[in-house]
């Protein structure tokens, strides 16, 4: 492959056609992880598509197409807050006010690229709307479906849709000795009562989750109640409809709760996807190559994002999910998978790329 980083720090490897003008398939992950995070998440989908490219020079095979591995950044939105970041520049849907965002440190997005030796103001550069045939991307499941069912690998029919909040509560810092309890302004109280209210919405209600990953106590002084408290939410649904209901009903029940107690409350939305549904064909296909292999088809949605759901408005979308073992934990050190399982994904993720007509599915979905 010919291989560069573009101007957000992506790292692009392509694997080119003799036909300069052959289409396009892109596949890959993303590089960048979570806080203590597992090493399979987002790597093993570049891995994987770099594997199947080495077979295929090795056996001295051009493929009909030129297939793309990507290396995304910022899929998880750790540093900046907001997630996708690399993958929606490719997908035509970058905001630049995204590089104002700043980290912890105050260090801006905009600077963290300059600095990287990027170029911050080229991101109109990235779109790919209207240049590829088919976006693929293997990834480990990130939960225990295909493990219980003793199945190595599976095809993702569409991946949730999301929400995450920020949450900043203020009370009033008072002696914890001398303030009478129904005196007290405490927003540590007021933010515990929020959050409990979240799980028990999204237990009340089918096909939605919610959890509060981030809470941060900020205390007026020692020996004093907490006097400002931030917290982060995320809600997902595979239906559109019921994540946006979630998000109007925290609001609202936040604020009567900050008033119940003498606190204030701000919600700050930070990350919104739509529900996004994966290509039926590239199923199909998919299927065929995990049939091949001798392995039973199980289809299944993904509570998870992922880079892949960005690119339905540009061009058709597929996943393959590999089973991740010790309970389906991921996100976490203990996230693993089996080197027998790796193999197994990517003979199909390879079944796929060789066998995957990019000029005819082109023309029949009206890309390039």
């Amino acid at each position: 492959m010919s291989a560069s980083f573009d101007a957000l720090g992506n790292i692009v490897g392509r694997y080119p056609a003799a036909d300069a003008a052959a289409p396009v398939v892109m596949t890959g992950s993303h590089q960048d992880s979570v806080r203590n995070a597992g090493k399979y998440d987002g790597l093993f989908g570049i891995i994987s598509a770099i594997a199947c490219i080495k077979d295929l020079k090795a056996r001295g095979k051009r493929l009909p197409y030129t297939l793309e591995v990507v290396g995304l950044g910022d899929e998880e939105g750790v540093r900046f807050g907001t997630a996708l970041m690399s993958s929606r520049a490719i997908a035509g849907s970058f905001e630049p006010s995204w590089l104002d965002k700043t980290d912890e440190r105050g260090v801006s997005l905009r600077s963290a690229i300059e600095e990287f030796g990027g170029d911050a103001e080229a991101w109109p550069a990235l779109n790919r709307r209207g240049k590829l045939a088919a976006y693929v991307e293997s990834h480990i499941e990130q939960g225990p479906v295909l493990l219980n069912e003793g199945l190595p690998v599976g095809v993702v029919t569409a991946i949730t849709g999301a929400a995450r909040l920020r949450v900043a509560v203020a009370g009033l810092a008072g002696h914890a000795g001398t303030v009478p309890m129904g005196s007290r302004r405490d927003a540590l109280c007021a933010a515990a009562e929020m959050i409990l209210f979240v799980e028990r919405y999204c237990e009340s209600r089918r096909a939605l989750v919610g959890t509060v990953g981030k809470l941060s106590v900020l205390p007026g002084a020692i020996n004093v109640i907490p006097q400002d408290v931030e917290f982060s939410v995320d809600v997902r649904s595979g239906e559109n409809a019921l994540w946006r209901e979630a998000v109007e009903a925290f609001g609202r029940e936040f604020q009567k709760i900050a008033e119940r107690r003498g606190s204030s409350v701000i919600v700050s939305p930070v990350y919104s996807a739509d529900a996004a549904p994966c290509d039926a064909d590239l199923q199909d296909q998919l299927a065929k190559a995990i049939a091949e292999q001798g392995i039973a088809v199980r289809h299944l949605a993904s509570g998870a994002g992922h880079d892949a759901m960005v690119f339905p408005p540009i061009c058709p979308m597929a996943m393959l999910f590999v089973r991740c073992g010790n309970n389906g934990i991921s996100h976490h050190p203990d996230e693993t998978m089996t080197a027998d399982d790796a193999e197994i994904a990517t003979s199909v993720l390879l079944h796929f790329f060789e066998h995957f007509d990019a000029a005819a599915f082109a023309s029949k979905q009206g890309t390039a």
